[in-house]
């Protein structure tokens, strides 16, 4: 298996493992009557911790289309290869759908859970603006991303980008999550929302975390990071 190949896989089981896990959360919460917010967030960021920490040296850890794009708009990666990450990264995320939508129609009460939550897509709070949903995608985005360039490109970061940007998530989420449903991952949405048939407002879900992600990395790249990591 070719090193290209290795990295479209890595990028697919790292977006599965996120997705899998939040929208799990949040289903299992719904069902289970967990904790609320709190584990939900406690839940992504975990996860994401997982996910960046095991592919960073293979993909890079991604695990995101938008972080992709940004990491294309800055040089990073080939367009090809960039094309290739965000196919394997939606890949995964349907696949967690899938996965998610089984395990819980098979438990007594899951296929209302599963209703209730969109299959735990993330969505707008209830009476929450267009708006106000595309600059909460953008604004806490532009905080994920700037996290992952802080931790994991500028060579003079201290070695916990898994963990910083995990925990960058859970925070994200404690504050948006009520609002937008603090996606911040167009993969995120979109797999669970395929699969649930949940598509509100659905293109913020691309355009308010792209933004946000290109805001901040083209900002970190620039006038950041030292010219050797250019």
């Amino acid at each position: 298996m070719n090193s290209l190949t290795k990295k479209y896989l890595a990028e697919l089981v790292g977006t599965f493992i996120l997705c899998f896990v939040g929208a799990g959360a949040i289903v299992s919460d719904a069902l289970f009557h967990g904790v609320g917010l709190l584990a939900i967030a406690v839940a992504h960021g975990l996860a994401l911790s997982v996910a960046v920490s095991g592919t960073m040296n293979i993909s890079g850890g991604h695990i995101n289309p938008a972080v992709t794009i940004v990491m294309l708009v800055t040089g990073r990666i080939s367009l090809s290869n960039a094309a290739g990450y965000i196919v394997s990264q939606l890949v995964g995320a349907i696949f967690a759908g899938i996965v998610v939508m089984a395990i819980f129609q098979a438990i007594p009460g899951g296929s209302e859970a599963i209703t209730a939550t969109g299959l735990g897509t993330p969505m707008p709070g209830i009476g929450i603006s267009i708006s106000t949903v595309l600059l909460t995608e953008i604004f806490l985005t532009f905080i994920l991303t700037f996290a992952i360039f802080s931790t994991a490109v500028d060579s003079r970061s201290p070695q916990i980008a898994g963990f910083g940007i995990g925990l960058t998530l859970a925070a994200s989420i404690l504050v948006g999550g009520p609002i937008s449903g603090a996606s911040l991952n167009p993969a995120r949405t979109f797999g669970t929302g395929l699969i649930g048939g949940v598509w509100s407002m659905h293109w913020v879900y691309w355009v308010g975390p792209i933004v946000g992600a290109l805001i901040a990395g083209m900002f970190y790249h620039y006038f950041i990071l030292e010219r050797s990591d250019r």
